[in-house]
């Protein structure tokens, strides 16, 4: 698979931690700030497990827009040496966009995510059908606290969109006959209620 650089404006997003990105494709180049003197742990930590695949890039003095400058030019440096890679910013700032326009007339791979969880590479990587979908679902009703789904059709809907084009009526039926048999649901006229682990 080519290599997707991710290029992280810290200043602007602060991710808690880059196991999403712990893949051999990706490269993370995360913008540190002149002002910004702490990073949390979990990110700390999990860039380091990047090994050589994860690299800082401290911005050394202040300036209107001088972290997207830096941005710009590793962008244009990267495209360079490797012209089949593939670049997400990862910024909330929509100065980049011109850029990004400009770059894609150029054929050179490029996108912005607001988060790491939009980059189109991820959510195309989605959850996959699988033992691991349990775990999934109760975690993700677990998540919804007192909003949970009211009803055996919202339910099923609910567990589809966790997978979508992934799982059909069957397979969501199957799930949801798990949850029953488990003890996790109990269905009585069509109404849940719930009992999680």
């Amino acid at each position: 698979m080519r290599a997707h650089y991710v290029l992280i404006d810290y200043e602007n997003v602060q991710p808690e931690d880059m196991e999403k990105l712990d893949a051999e494709h990706f490269k993370v180049l995360l913008f540190v700030g002149a002002n910004q003197t702490k990073l949390s742990f979990d990110l700390a930590a999990s860039m380091q497990k990047l090994g050589a695949r994860g690299e800082y890039i401290k911005i050394s003095s202040n300036g209107s827009n001088a972290l997207d400058f830096h941005i710009a030019f590793y962008v244009g440096n990267l495209a360079a040496q490797d012209a089949t890679a593939c670049f997400h910013i990862v910024s909330k700032d929509t100065g980049f966009d011109p850029l990004i326009t400009h770059l894609l007339s150029r054929k050179i791979a490029i996108s912005r995510s607001k988060t790491l969880e939009d980059i189109p590479l991820l959510k195309s990587a989605g959850p996959k059908p699988g033992p691991g979908n349990m775990t999934v679902v109760v975690a993700n009703l677990r998540q919804r606290g007192a909003a949970k789904p009211r009803t055996v059709k919202t339910l099923a809907s609910t567990i589809k969109s966790l997978f979508p084009k992934q799982l059909g009526d069957k397979e969501v039926a199957s799930l949801i006959a798990e949850l029953q048999s488990k003890g996790y649901i109990l269905v009585q006229e069509n109404k849940v209620t719930y009992v999680l682990p």
